[in-house]
């Protein structure tokens, strides 16, 4: 997951491919719920990882389940060993940062259980959840004779839940609850009572029109999955049968998150033109209501199939056609209908989303401030958005705020895809705050990256190019986790080629010694045939880990030598370019402006004399258990410097348009921050 200030999309021109969707929050929020409040234990399968789910994992454990992930089959598997409806702990704190799916339900379940059995919980959250409301489902546990207090402003979070053991709740009458804030408070009551239905049955009535009516569908199947069949009576009266008690289903899947999917169903409908894109974990079987966005979409012109766990989009018409629509049964995914209103003809007007006001954050308003960045004419109403496309010419590079809101990083990405709008000029997006979309999604950027493709020219790339030991790969590397970038250590492919050409005695023993053409060949042959592939910090060659081999001095000794050879540096240049994706890349080498990215945007050539590099390199051995001599060292380095400033084929030096820069007495953190300065400076 992302977690840099902000993210530089370019602009994109197609896409295609397959996605793997993480868990339904939904479904996992409930079912970890369930399965903690049921008797026996429940094999959790494909739960979805998240900032979500995290907290109620903690509150769970707090209150006293057992916990624990074990792998089956290759994938993990949470075992949740349930409390049997009896609280394990009598006094708590819950920190539930902004997690509706976890504040609701469990300030329900932790009501009804300290009335019946006594104890004193108090749950908060981060400064937008105390905005949340909450107060119909208050007035609702209050009916039952629940103590509820209000911690801070009334109807909203922080709370605090008492009881007295051997307390009793008031179910002579149906408990009441609005319907037409959130679904999130029936859905709350509904998993609670039947910890107070095993004498008589309880009944819960709806006042006013239920929102988000499929929401209370998931709730619903999970209940009778965790053995408990509520009757319904339309969407006004919920019967939760006597003698309820909740059992262990022993094992359950989440279903991939619907919500999410609307993401790459938009996608699809967009930019899949070549290739469709197929979504897994989700298809024409799912129980959650979100995956009728694909009727929406597809009254807007997109073309899909769908299986079991499956769906394939491809873009259908196009432009997309604009839609009026009441998105009540789609209310999370509908925020994905305002994006893809930017390539419709036409105007997009979505209504009875009173529901977004409420959320992680306003979302009418945040999705008409950040749509009208990017050039669309956007009106709004209270429980209303008309959204018309910008013409091609008024397209803006927008700087769109998230407002620590998931749904709105990742709709509003799609903007990037302005070049199929006919933008004049396209331009790219930036995302503030990536990182929020850890709530559901932690990979969405990763995984939107994966299917889009973007003009080669327009994937930027910086190259940081110096001699050795000159802090090039540490000063590529930050930059590149600064900027959320991949970075290219054309170092390392080097000093893997001098280590397998080593080990199969291709190299003489005396490096003064030059290769013959027989040798060189066969060097070159192995730089085409290297197995090598990267993990992080980690370096597979031939699938063993060498990351220690490949940074050792006598493989830097190694690279110099091969790299000498015009044959290996043709076989490397391949490699070397395809490195150049999405959303950028940072390249560090002593020829990545010169010869392999002369187009790179911002060129960086690193000076630092020899003995401030021998000082370096002498540290960074000794640091690392390595004996090491700094004359040696030192004369090591001016030896490699006239090696590579004398090859015939790309031989060390700056670009004629890069930025000399002698970090000699420069930290590494005031280096990365004058790069990322001059970036700064560029992209502006």
């Amino acid at each position: 997951m992302f977690s840099i200030p902000h993210l530089d999309l370019p602009a994109l021109t197609a896409a295609g491919g397959t996605v793997r969707l993480p868990g339904s929050k939904s479904i996992s929020n409930r079912v970890l719920l369930l399965a903690g409040l049921s008797e026996g234990t429940t094999d959790v399968h494909d739960l979805l990882d998240s900032d979500d789910t995290a907290v109620m994992l903690r509150a769970l454990e707090q209150l006293g389940c057992g916990l624990q992930q074990r792998r089956h089959d290759g994938q993990e598997v949470l075992e949740v060993r349930g409390v049997g409806g009896q609280l394990r702990t009598a006094q708590a704190a819950l920190l539930l940062g902004n997690a509706g799916t976890a504040m609701r339900p469990l300030t329900a379940a932790l009501a009804v259980l300290t009335t019946l059995q006594g104890g004193e919980f108090e749950l908060s959250g981060v400064p937008r959840m105390h905005e949340r409301p909450i107060g119909d489902l208050v007035d609702a546990l209050r009916q039952l004779g629940c103590q509820v207090d209000e911690l801070g402003q009334p109807g909203y979070p922080p709370l605090r839940l008492r009881g007295v053991a051997g307390g009793a709740l008031n179910l002579a009458a149906p408990v009441r609850v609005r319907g037409n804030v959130s679904s999130q408070f029936l859905t709350a009551l509904l998993l609670a009572l039947p910890l107070a239905a095993r004498s008589q049955a309880v009944v819960i009535e709806v006042e006013g029109e239920l929102i988000s009516k499929p929401y209370i569908d998931i709730t619903l199947a999970l209940l009778q999955r965790f053995g408990v069949k509520v009757q319904r009576e339309g969407w006004q009266r919920f019967t939760i049968p006597a003698g309820s008690a909740y059992q262990s289903p022993a094992r359950i899947h989440v279903e991939g998150d619907a919500s999410s999917a609307s993401y790459f169903v938009a996608l699809g409908a967009i930019a899949a033109v070549d290739q469709p894109i197929r979504i897994e974990g989700v298809g024409a079987s799912s129980i959650q209501g979100d995956i009728r966005f694909v009727e929406a979409a597809q009254a807007m012109g997109a073309d899909v199939q769908a299986g079991p766990n499956w769906l394939s989009v491809r873009r259908g018409a196009w432009p997309l056609r604009a839609v009026e629509l009441n998105c009540n049964h789609i209310p999370d995914a509908a925020m994905t209908l305002a994006v893809m209103a930017l390539y419709a003809k036409g105007t997009t007007r979505l209504s009875n989303i009173g529901s977004w006001r409420v959320k992680e954050t306003d979302r009418i308003a945040a999705m008409a401030t950040e749509l009208r960045k990017v050039g669309a004419q956007v009106a709004e109403g209270p429980d209303w958005i008309a959204v018309t496309p910008p013409p091609p010419q008024a397209w803006q590079l927008a700087s769109v705020h998230t407002y620590d809101d998931h749904r709105m990083a990742m709709c509003l990405s799609l903007a990037a895809f302005n070049p199929l709008a006919g933008a004049q000029p396209a331009v790219g997006v930036r995302i503030e705050d990536p990182r929020c979309v850890g709530k559901t999604f932690p990979d969405y950027f990763e995984a939107l990256f994966g299917l889009s493709r973007a003009r080669l020219q327009d994937i930027p790339v910086i190259t940081i190019d110096g001699p050795s030991s000159s802090g090039k790969g540490t000063l590529a590397a930050r930059v590149a986790a600064a900027l959320g970038w991949q970075h290219l250590d054309s170092g390392v492919l080097y000093r893997a080629v001098g280590l397998a050409a080593k080990a199969r005695s291709l190299l003489p023993d005396d490096a003064a010694q030059p290769l013959n053409e027989t040798a060189q060949a066969q060097v070159a042959g192995e730089a085409a045939a290297l197995d090598i592939r990267f993990e992080g910090d980690r370096v597979w060659i031939d699938g063993q880990d060498q990351s220690e081999a490949v940074r050792h001095e006598a493989a830097g000794a190694l690279a110099s030598r091969v790299s000498a050879v015009p044959a290996v540096r043709a076989a490397l240049h391949q490699r070397q370019l395809d490195f150049r994706a999405l959303p950028g890349l940072v390249a560090d080498g002593r020829d990545m402006g010169t010869v392999v990215f002369p187009d790179a945007a911002l060129k960086v050539f690193l000076t630092a004399d020899a003995a401030t590099r021998a000082e370096r390199r002498y540290k960074q051995l000794i640091s690392n258990g390595i004996s090491a001599n700094i004359e040696s060292l030192q004369l090591d380095l001016e030896a490699r410097d006239l090696r590579d400033r004398s090859r015939t084929m790309a031989p060390l030096k700056p670009a004629e348009d890069a930025v000399m820069f002698d970090n000699s007495g420069t930290s590494i953190e005031e280096s990365v921050q004058q790069v990322l300065q001059w970036w700064a400076h560029r992209r502006a």
